[in-house]
């Protein structure tokens, strides 16, 4: 007998609803010169306290993923997933009305970074949440593509962030941009959210849970039943997002900044790359969840990080110091690894586990490296820089990462076709 699956609308909503949570991140980081001379004031430390401030908010999505983990696990994964989406919509809200540096003063820093924070929080288990829904209520044969649709969207979120602040940048002067166009991106963003909670409102219990309901396997301690039961899958479930996570935020979300700071484009050039690149993860995103589903995760992982292994020093080196051209050869094909790492990542991962914990398996693996190699990343990457004066080290950032990670997926069990039951 067949798995049941949800509804087609329920599946469109799950998936369309990832652009949120990536919209809003994406714009801090590529909006960080912009918001560092808003909150913080003129001069050169601005962007790295920026930085510095989102790396730390970033450390709160663990503890936000194993909170509504828990939630989902016991639960349900709509009711989290409406909870987590209201706490956005409020977060993005407040951002828009903040006080600046010039009305404030520090006070404004403090107050950007403390919704930063509430943000991450509510953004920890979001991400997971869509994508353990997506696989528990996809046809077994087709898990990897539609839950690589999650992946796809939340580009398009990064998408939009980009568009909006090149529209910004080009068509406002820069004195109008920091007095109160900074403003709009987010009150765009509050909007998006509270739209999508109510799309949410209309979506169907997973499948996975509504098993678990009628069976009597929620577990009552969802945390504690996934580090009793599945510790080794945590390890690879990290091992895979650390991959993920330092391939997008390096290889996509800072390279506006690296190239603003490295003085070879402007910032509408920048950013005129980025979306390029965003384009392109979107198209590349569902072939290779595609191309999981036929080939396996394990293959496709590997030949993925073997090209982050290979690649990019490289293509940073073109992106500095290159033409045009060259630039955009190497912004498009870090993009491509690292939608390709996204896609087939969102199935790895939440295949490791079964329904039962799955939520909070998830936040202990993939959140937990997300915060590491994904928040800290772009902060780390700029003070190397800043230190070293060597402007190539983003690139052998993710070299490094991407030759630790690929001995664990080179070992780990195939789960393409595995059934999604309790071990």
């Amino acid at each position: 007998m067949s798995s049941p699956t949800l509804s087609r609308a329920s599946m469109v909503i799950a998936a369309a609803s990832t652009v949120v949570e990536w919209y809003d991140f994406t714009l801090c980081l590529y909006f960080a010169s912009v918001l560092s001379r808003v909150f913080f004031g003129p001069g050169a430390g601005g962007l790295l306290t920026a930085l510095a401030g989102f790396a730390v908010s970033y450390l709160l999505r663990p503890l936000g993923a194993v909170v509504f983990g828990h939630i989902g696990d016991r639960q349900g994964r709509r009711r989290m997933m409406l909870l987590s989406m209201a706490v956005m919509t409020a977060a993005m809200l407040a951002t828009a009305l903040l006080p600046t540096y010039a009305q404030w003063g520090a006070a404004a820093g403090w107050l950007l970074l403390a919704l930063r924070c509430l943000m991450a929080f509510s953004v920890g288990g979001e991400y997971t949440g869509v994508v353990a829904y997506l696989l528990e209520g996809a046809p077994p044969e087709r898990r990897g593509l539609i839950t690589s649709l999650a992946a796809a969207a939340s580009e398009v979120g990064a998408l939009l962030a980009v568009g909006v602040c090149a529209a910004l940048v080009y068509w406002l002067p820069t004195p109008s941009v920091e007095s109160w166009g900074w403003r709009l991106p987010f009150l765009l963003g509050a909007a998006l959210a509270g739209g999508v909670w109510l799309a949410r409102s209309t979506m169907g219990e997973s499948p996975d849970f509504e098993r678990q309901l009628a069976e009597g396997t929620v577990p009552t301690a969802p945390l504690g039943y996934t580090l009793r039961h599945h510790r080794a899958a945590i390890g690879r479930t990290f091992a895979i997002s650390a991959l993920g996570s330092i391939t997008y935020y390096v290889g996509i979300t800072y390279v506006p900044t690296f190239l603003a700071t490295t003085g070879q484009r402007g910032e509408a050039e920048a950013l005129g790359l980025s979306t390029v690149a965003a384009i392109v993860v979107i198209l590349v995103t569902p072939v290779v969840g595609w191309l999981s589903d036929k080939l396996g995760r394990r293959l496709v992982l590997a030949v993925l990080a073997g090209a982050g292994a290979l690649l990019p020093i490289t293509l940073f080196s073109l992106m500095r110091g290159g033409s045009a051209g060259q630039a955009l050869l190497g912004a498009v094909v870090l993009a491509a690894v690292a939608g390709g790492v996204s896609a087939v990542g969102a199935a790895a991962t939440a295949e490791q586990f079964p329904g039962e914990g799955r939520l909070s398996g998830l936040a202990l693996g993939a959140t937990a490296a997300t915060a590491i190699f994904g928040g800290l990343t772009p902060f780390v990457a700029e003070l190397l820089i800043a230190h070293t004066g060597w402007p190539l080290v983003p690139g052998a950032m993710i070299a490094g990462v991407a030759l630790l990670v690929l001995p664990v997926l080179l070992t780990m069990p195939e789960t393409a076709h595995r059934p999604q039951r309790p071990a």
